[in-house]
């Protein structure tokens, strides 16, 4: 049975700006070109007599026309009638929808999405998505939503004004693309499926090999498959949710301690990695006590990630940095901004 499309459908599909741009250049170029072959005018009297006749203001014709002119000039305005007759619906239609005001603020966001670098792309702005864009935001780090939900994230982007979204599909190359992946240092893939984060895993370790990936996965089975097709991490909620609990069980006292330092709101306590490449070459073989980050910033070294990825807590005096191992430092925001301070320096 055939469907014919409703009317409410069809401007999105034949309403579009575009084509009424091209339909009054096409028009334009076909009246010049018959005024310059028909009447002999020149090109600047066929675009003259074109407009006038397109605008159907009633001036007068530059010269009498011939006979075979005037039955091109009654073509051209029957032809004019009808192009402007779509420039004026479509005009319409996107000013009573919010068409042309919804293009300019799409515009605005990818305007503000090109001049980023260094930030972090979030694929999936569900629960969990909100949770990392919240987070990310009191750090003051710029990220990018990549959303197949438009009618979701345009709530949201009136929430929060500043919100740079995409809305798309994150396993294409085009949408990943456009959220400045080449650009980017970190993606964040929260999707509730676990063969769509692989996919997007994939597919921006193929466009970024540099880049720091962390997956959300659903299943046991999907950590594994998603650290071999280029994830950084694989963090399951509902298994750090039962650990968390169960800990607080267990350790209340140190559980909430970590909490109280890992809090952006309740605490003046973080963290900082120290990365074999931030020291001066004459430091980076040093042992932690010439590095004298204690006397000279406040900050205490707690950790030391090895090449293997395995970690020493505590590391002791004596421990110095290899290539690809860093050390993790706490202490308070001012003692943090004083390290990153002498870092620079070095």
């Amino acid at each position: 049975m055939l469907h014919l499309p409703s009317f409410d459908r069809i401007p999105a599909t034949i309403l579009r700006p575009k084509v009424a741009r091209y339909l009054f250049l096409g028009v334009l170029l076909i009246g010049t070109a018959g005024f310059c072959f028909i009447e002999g005018y020149s090109v600047i009297d066929g675009i003259y007599m074109t407009i006038i006749t397109f605008s159907t203001v009633g001036f007068g014709e530059v010269e009498p026309l011939s006979n075979a002119g005037r039955i091109f000039v009654s073509v051209l305005i029957i032809l004019n009638t009808l192009v402007l007759a779509y420039i004026l619906a479509a005009f319409s239609y996107y000013i009573i929808e919010g068409k042309i005001f919804h293009s300019m603020h799409a515009s605005s966001i990818r305007s503000k999405i090109d001049q980023l670098s260094d930030h972090v792309i979030i694929c999936g702005f569900g629960r969990y998505g909100q949770e990392i864009g919240m987070h990310l935001r009191q750090h003051g780090q710029p990220y990018v939503v990549i959303d197949l939900n438009m009618e979701a994230m345009e709530q949201l982007a009136v929430q929060e004004s500043d919100l740079l979204y995409l809305v798309g599909d994150a396993t294409e190359d085009e949408i990943l693309q456009a959220a400045g992946i080449d650009r980017a240092k970190g993606l964040i893939s929260a999707l509730v499926d676990d063969g769509d984060n692989m996919f997007i895993v994939i597919t921006a370790r193929q466009l970024n090999p540099r880049l720091r990936i962390v997956s959300r996965a659903q299943q046991v089975r999907s950590e594994d498959k998603l650290k071999k097709v280029g994830a950084n991490h694989v963090i399951m909620p509902e298994r750090m949710g039962g650990f968390y609990m169960a800990a607080l069980m267990s350790k209340p006292q140190a559980v909430e301690f970590f909490s109280f330092i890992t809090s952006e709101l309740s605490g003046d306590i973080g963290f900082e990695e120290i990365h074999y490449q931030d020291l001066r070459l004459e430091d980076r073989q040093k042992p932690l006590k010439d590095l004298h980050y204690r006397r000279l910033t406040g900050i205490n070294i707690i950790g030391h990630r090895h090449q293997d990825g395995s970690y020493q807590v505590n590391p002791d005096a004596e421990a110095s940095l290899n290539p690809g191992e860093s050390f993790i430092a706490l202490g308070s925001s001012k003692q943090l901004s004083s390290l990153r301070k002498l870092l620079k320096e070095q």
